[in-house]
């Protein structure tokens, strides 16, 4: 699985196009080793989130992003089961809200951020600034930027500008303690189909589907465009894109464990080491819990 974790991040132009990859499993893999493999990687996340939260040197932020249907609220459920819930947090993001659009388009996920020792699980983010807003443009013109008064000013310098605005962000997060780590769930349209057609058919699930997600799927290559054009201006070796085959959940949630395993263990954090003072401190506390009868 280390291999993976190699192949699916995305380092360039080249390997930025969703549709040039295979959105199924890759073969040598079954669903039954995956959830075994996945069980074992969870105990080892589970000790690197320990000694995260012990520590509080850095915080962790996942990033998730994809098409609707794609297994993002799956991947949260399955990957995070094993972590403690005191040290992580998760946050959805909808279409803004008037007082969020009162503010630049950061505003609100800086006050989602993790704090040292946490770890931050956005299930969609700031790209969709740049992926949404790349599709329908005039939704831009609700964020009142000066300068932008209509759609023709939303030109190829504006988005420029904002991927760079975004890479600034991440950046700046990585080299304060905050390391990110942004995954897109990269399914098929045909998957993407029979997940909609389950949702309608399944009154259990029909919450889940919305009349706009069939429009929005008339923009699928749009979209696949966007994402392209996101993960090649954003992909950074601090602050990495990884492209997760989609197609069958139980992989790519064996991914995405491995992708986080491999990340805690360069983080490589450390339970806290008191001072000298604070050590023999310990000892006198436990001379004085000897001593009672």
């Amino acid at each position: 699985m280390k291999d993976i974790f190699r192949e699916y991040e995305v380092k360039n132009h080249k390997n930025a196009n969703p549709a040039k990859f295979d959105t199924d499993a890759p073969e040598g893999y079954d669903k039954k080793t995956a959830a075994m493999l996945l069980t074992e990687s969870k105990l080892r996340m589970a000790d690197y989130q320990e000694r995260l939260y012990a520590g509080r040197e850095r915080a962790l932020l996942i990033i998730f992003q994809a098409m609707d249907a794609a297994g993002k609220d799956s991947a949260v459920k399955h990957v995070m089961s094993g972590l403690n819930p005191q040290g992580t947090m998760v946050r959805s993001f909808k279409q803004p809200s008037a007082v969020e659009y009162g503010h630049d388009f950061l505003w609100r996920h800086v006050l989602a951020l993790p704090e040292r020792g946490q770890i931050g699980i956005h299930n969609r983010s700031h790209y969709e600034s740049v992926l949404v807003c790349k599709v329908h443009p005039e939704y831009i013109l609700r964020e009142n930027i000066p300068g932008i008064r209509n759609v023709k000013d939303i030109d190829k310098n504006f988005w420029k500008r904002r991927y760079a605005q975004i890479r600034n962000f991440e950046q700046h997060l990585h080299d304060n303690g905050t390391t990110v780590l942004k995954f897109f769930l990269n399914v098929s349209r045909e998957v993407q189909k029979e997940r909609f057609l389950e949702r309608i058919d399944d009154p259990a699930k029909n919450w889940k589907f919305a009349a706009g997600d069939i429009e929005e799927r008339r923009h699928w290559n749009n979209y696949m465009e966007a994402y392209k054009e996101a993960m090649a201006e954003t992909s950074t070796s601090d602050c990495p894109w990884y492209m997760i085959p989609a197609d069958k959940k139980w992989f790519a949630r064996l991914a995405i464990s491995t992708v986080l395993e491999e990340t805690l263990k360069k983080i490589n954090p450390q339970f806290p080491v008191l001072p000298e003072e604070a050590a023999a401190g310990l000892q006198l506390a436990r001379k004085k819990l000897e001593a009672e009868k």
